[in-house]
């Protein structure tokens, strides 16, 4: 190297250390592939010239351990080829952010050297530099001017985006291109160079709608032009009519509809938001973990993604917007409920992306209108979204039934205009503790609701002294729009829907079986924490508490039977030892330990043992089968695998339509084979002459057989209280309503006679699901006035369920109706 080269690379290094004295960046997009081997070189494609980028670049991709661009003994040095190269020229006005599109000198060199060595390979990385995200509206039109430098010319625009946006850089580094593969077909260099970069400007575009978001137009033009849409004017009409409105009147009541609803992000308030929430989940709980997302920034690139996460808590919103954020995708537009839109929270969440919703408006039908119209711009704008189709939050951990509405809508507005694929997300949000717990279990036991209000919010702050654990975030299989309606109704593409106002005969049992098939997804992609392990395995001992040893030993083997019999692909389980996770939930003090000479006692008072419900419920999905077949075991009684695969299916519906679990009844056999043989290894049970039977009641492991059965049991329990109270009332004489309030009366006082600490035993929404189900499968029917009536196919369930049951339990059942 000679002395003047020397000077540049010196130079160049305290250029780029002055450089990063101003910049914070943090790298985004795919994760990256191992340092390039052999004889592949890589070289790094950019959307404009830029000597500030590729400093940046430089350093970031040492952060990877590969070769540094800049590195004089870099590969691509020894070549004769220059590291970096770019694909667009700049306009060469500030006021013009559209640049000319090139070929520049470098990118013909590597072509030339591409085709001359075709037993090598030139890897292309693309790499955009965001100086700051501006995901639509900023505060400042100097930094959203400035957000873009790179199109806008000369240094000194660059320079006055890395002092005002450069503590919040953003480095999009893609995966590479291979120009190898690209010059199979290609027999000059021009036409090379020219493929490459014309797949290399469509790459950069989706990459900037993937993490910055396409343009919207300004908040107040999207609101006005609101009620010029056909469907409203069409609701607008209507209104004019039924209410006596004016023209001006009707108009203006949907203007103010639209403001009420709509987000105004302001890249201020996220900025903000980061800061404050970076401090929460790395200073009140110990971080965030999230599993899956990789194939999400792959997939948003060409599809309108609507994530569908479980509701746990009302931090939930902030959650996965942060995930997002972090991991270089556009920040969604979220549904919420108009009740948190209070003063000085409403407008921080509206800024953050919130756009607002009242709880019904059916009878609204101008107020429906402009909310229709305003999420069908959201999806025709390409901007993510996000709502919960559970509606409202859990009280129970379990994933609630779904809420169809928000379905339909997108459906509807899908059905307008179907050019962008539509792809769910469901989104597992998973807590080792939530803020509201205390409120939920005073709801569960029938206190009224509390309505938010900023005394509320305030009132939560206290809580900030507590220590929350971590949380998972955990991305499930995706969902395309098309593809489903595809298998569902497959002619859906030629019908004209015009005349029904977007709203076909078919769209209802659509909808409800895709509401089904998300929330089943977001159970499938179930991350298991350790609060999680320690609730399921203490509250099925007596009292609620164990030697220390015996636990540590139940959950080690339960979380191997959900290694080995998971869900899905997507369902996790926590990492670490069972010493570790009963030492982590005894930090955040959902456990007591008390110290004996004979070996500690591990376990929960009264209100531990209820707080522990939730997270239980969060995973009980995950070992209902084995538990069912626990239940009908127990009793040592043999049963041929054909007796027990019949039992399951007809019990299989009801736990289906409880949990959520995926299996369809034609897959649920050889599920249950799969977990007889995984019991039968565990030794909780043998087989011998065809027939199962619970392993000898002296053995450890029948203890822990009984224990599986607690699971499920009072699941069963309840079940059969709806069906021995319909059995004693007789056919014709209840109606749905009054079966689920007689249903939760004897489920409570059945719960003080048997310390069952759980409110959620006597939650009449599980009782409402269930007399639908049981609607569903023809065991019951509705005649005049609503009552239900029912037949021999009731009785004979009520028969194979008692095979289950507890004995004692079934005759305090029996005397409580």
């Amino acid at each position: 190297m000679n002395r003047l080269s020397r000077w540049h690379l010196r130079l160049l290094g305290w250029l780029q250390a002055l450089l990063y004295s101003l910049l914070k960046t943090r790298l985004i997009g795919p994760a990256q592939q191992q340092p390039a081997t052999g004889g592949t070189l890589r070289v790094y494609a950019l959307l404009y010239p830029s000597l500030a980028e590729t400093l940046v670049i430089d350093r970031e991709v040492q952060t990877l351990d590969w070769t540094g661009p800049l590195d004089d003994n870099s590969p691509l040095n020894q070549a004769g080829l220059q590291p970096f190269f770019h694909v667009y020229r700049r306009s060469g006005s500030p006021f013009r952010k559209a640049g000319k599109p090139v070929i520049c000198k470098a990118l013909k060199t590597l072509a030339e050297w591409q085709l001359a060595h075709p037993d090598r390979d030139i890897e292309v990385i693309p790499v955009r530099v965001f100086w700051g995200r501006g995901p639509e509206k900023e505060g400042s039109f100097l930094r959203i001017w400035l957000q873009n430098s790179g199109t806008l010319g000369g240094r000194i625009f660059t320079l006055m985006a890395i002092l005002f946006n450069g503590r919040n850089t953003f480095v999009h580094i893609s995966r590479p291109v291979s120009m190898q593969r690209l010059a199979q077909d290609t027999r000059t260099p021009t036409r090379l160079a020219r493929k490459t970069a014309l797949l290399l400007r469509i790459h950069f575009r989706l990459v900037s709608a993937t993490v910055i978001g396409p343009d919207l137009s300004h908040r107040r033009t999207l609101i006005s032009q609101i009620p010029n849409r056909p469907l409203v004017q069409a609701a607008i009409e209507q209104a004019m009519q039924e209410r006596s409105l004016t023209l001006p009147q009707a108009r203006q009541k949907a203007l103010k509809y639209a403001d009420e609803i709509a987000s105004n992000i302001s890249y201020t308030t996220v900025r903000f938001m980061d800061v404050l929430l970076s401090w929460v989940w790395n200073t009140l709980y110990d971080g965030v973990q999230v599993s899956h997302i990789d194939p999400l920034k792959t997939a948003a690139r060409d599809n309108e993604i609507i994530y569908v996460p479980c509701h746990r808590s009302h931090i939930d919103y902030l959650l996965l917007s942060y995930v997002l954020y972090h991991n270089g995708l556009q920040i969604p537009q979220i549904a919420a409920g108009i009740n948190l839109n209070l003063p000085v929270a409403g407008p921080i969440l509206r800024r953050s992306g919130a756009f607002f919703m009242r709880r019904s408006f059916r009878d609204n039908p101008l107020y429906a209108a402009v909310f229709d119209e305003y999420l069908h711009s959201i999806f025709t704008h390409g901007y993510a979204a996000e709502y919960f189709v559970e509606g409202g939050r859990s009280r129970t951990g379990r994933t609630l039934q779904p809420k169809a509405g928000m379905l339909a809508m997108t459906l509807r507005s899908y059905l307008r205009d179907a050019r962008k694929p539509i792809l769910f997300m469901p989104v597992y949000l998973g807590y080792e503790k939530v803020f509201e717990a205390g409120s939920y279990q005073q709801e569960l036991k029938g206190k009224k609701k509390r309505k938010e209000s900023l005394l509320g919010v305030i009132t939560t702050l206290k809580s900030f002294r507590r220590n929350f654990g971590k949380v998972q975030v955990n991305f499930g299989e995706p969902i395309y729009l098309t593809e489903f309606l595809n298998q569902q109704q497959p002619d859906w593409r030629e019908q004209d829907y015009q005349a029904n106002h977007y709203r076909p005969d078919w769209a209802r049992p659509v909808v409800d079986n895709l509401a089904r098939r998300i929330v089943t997804g977001i159970n499938q992609a179930t991350s298991v924490n350790p609060i999680n392990l320690v609730a399921m395995a203490l509250l099925t001992s007596p009292r609620e508490a164990m030697e220390e040893a015996a636990l540590i030993q139940r959950l080690e083997n339960w979380a191997a039977l959900i290694v080995q019999q998971p869900l899905s692909s997507r369902t996790q389980v926590t990492q670490g030892n069972a010493a570790e996770w009963l030492q982590h939930a005894e930090t955040l003090g959902s456990i007591q330990r008390q110290s004996h000479s004979m070996g500690d006692l591990i376990y929960a008072d009264d209100r531990q043992a209820i707080a522990l419900t939730y997270y239980r419920n969060n995973v009980l999905h995950l070992l209902a089968i084995p538990s069912v077949l626990s239940c009908l075991l127990i009793h040592r009684q043999p049963l041929q695998p054909e007796q027990l695969r019949s039992l399951i299916q007809t019990l299989y519906p009801y736990l289906q339509a409880e949990l959520f679990l995926p299996w369809s009844t034609a897959q649920l056999d050889t599920v249950i084979d799969g977990w007889l043989a995984t019991l039968c290894d565990a030794d909780y049970l043998e087989c011998s002459d065809n027939h199962y039977c619970a392993v000898d009641d002296r053995e450890a492991s029948y203890t822990e057989l009984t224990a599986l059965a607690k699971l499920m049991m009072p699941t069963l329990e309840r079940d059969y209280l709806a069906l021995a109270l319909l059995r004693q009332r007789r056919s014709g004489t209840l109606t749905a309503e009054q079966l689920e309030q007689q249903c939760s009366l004897i489920a409570q006082r059945v719960s003080l006679l048997h310390g069952l600490n759980a409110p959620e035993f006597f939650d009449a929404t599980l009782f409402r699901t269930l007399v639908s189900q049981l609607l569903d499968q023809g065991i019951l029917s509705q005649q005049a006035h609503n009552v239900l009536a029912f037949g021999d196919a009731l009785v004979a369930l009520t028969e194979q369920l008692e095979q289950a049951l507890d004995g004692s339990v079934r005759h305090s059942i029996l005397r409580c109706i």
